[in-house]
């Protein structure tokens, strides 16, 4: 068969030729079609995101002597109530506090610029502080910036249904993922060979966990954020105060650097309102800000993922650079299991080599 199939090659180069260049353009149409689903598989994928990370929250059920199918229940009814509570709670607030904030910011600033002791800080900043706060009120009143943040007020209203649409699948999609959880990973495990299912399974199982408990941690960490943000707003009268922890729940998600994010643009918001309230959120923040890395951190982590600061960095900018903040939190779970596989891998073979 070898010494045939080399003169074949070399006596026919025009039909491999076509052969090679077919196989080229269903690469080529794959491609397009990957890129026109992209929407679909996004929201497949992160529906079995969604399902490892709320294993844990199952496995807690579990624990607590709830037999495993009542747990899948309690958890599927827990996402119905979410989905409630955001249709007809949030969505209708964010509506409210973003046009409240459109009125209230310019309001703050004029405010802002008529005490005295604003005149001085800018003079000592070179009219840095005074630039700053003027561009803060002109964004805010532009159209063009709300425009472009939801294409007008029409676009506005397509991209929340849009938004609620994709939600909506994804939560349907992930109760179906949580109810047939177990049978997905045995019948994937099938497909491994007998002589290394045992070992893969180990692998995957541990790589598993380490997405979950990162994943459920990583959540538990932004709500207490959340709430803490909304409470220290509401309570030195900053407007806005929900929407801005509702952004501050998301941005915290990004690792390292989501709750530094927060905190500055919750101080600068706050100093527009006044100096007092800007200084009492800072350092209530900053204060936050060690209990969050000194207590809450090492205790809903744990040893949930095992991966140097700077790969954490690392992977989080390029998470969010090419996926934005839906990158950044699986860029994190994914290094440490590509760590892992390295670790009890790759580098055990080196040795033995």
């Amino acid at each position: 068969m070898s010494t045939t199939r080399g003169p074949a090659l070399r006596d026919r180069p025009l039909v491999y030729g076509y052969v090679l260049a077919l196989g080229a353009i269903g690469a080529v149409a794959t491609g397009f079609v990957v890129y026109g689903l992209r929407s679909i598989l996004f929201s497949v994928f992160f529906a079995m995101f969604a399902t490892v990370g709320l294993d844990p929250l199952i496995r807690w059920f579990q624990r607590r002597g709830m037999k495993r199918g009542w747990a899948i229940v309690t958890v599927i009814l827990l996402i119905v109530a979410v989905l409630i509570a955001i249709i007809w709670v949030i969505v209708p607030l964010i509506v409210q506090q973003i046009a409240f904030l459109a009125d209230a910011v310019p309001k703050e600033v004029a405010t802002l610029r008529s005490e005295g002791w604003f005149d001085s800080v800018n003079a000592s900043t070179n009219g840095l502080a005074g630039q700053l706060v003027t561009w803060i009120s002109d964004q805010v009143k532009n159209p063009q910036t709300w425009a472009t943040i939801g294409n007008g007020l029409v676009g506005f209203g397509l991209s929340v249904l849009n938004a609620v649409t994709t939600g909506f699948f994804i939560a349907i999609l992930t109760i179906y993922f949580i109810a047939s959880y177990d049978a997905t990973k045995q019948a994937a495990y099938r497909l491994v060979r007998r002589s290394h299912r045992a070992r893969f399974e180990n692998y995957a199982e541990r790589i598993l966990q380490n997405f979950g408990k990162y994943l459920s941690g990583m959540v538990v960490l932004a709500f207490c954020n959340s709430v803490f943000s909304l409470i220290l707003l509401l309570s030195t009268g900053v407007p806005g105060a929900f929407l801005i922890a509702l952004a501050a729940f998301f941005i915290t998600l990004i690792p390292l650097i989501g709750t530094v994010l927060t905190t500055a643009v919750m101080s600068v918001l706050a100093f527009i309102h006044s100096p007092v309230s800007g200084v009492v959120v800072l350092v209530l923040m900053l204060i936050y800000m060690q209990v969050e890395a000194y207590i809450l951190t090492p205790r809903v982590m744990g040893k949930a993922v095992q991966v140097p600061g700077s790969v954490v960095l690392i992977s989080a900018l390029a998470g969010s650079t090419l996926f934005g903040l839906p990158g950044a939190l699986v860029a994190i779970p994914i290094s440490a299991g590509v760590i892992l596989i390295i670790k009890e891998v790759v580098m055990p073979r080196k040795e033995r080599a």
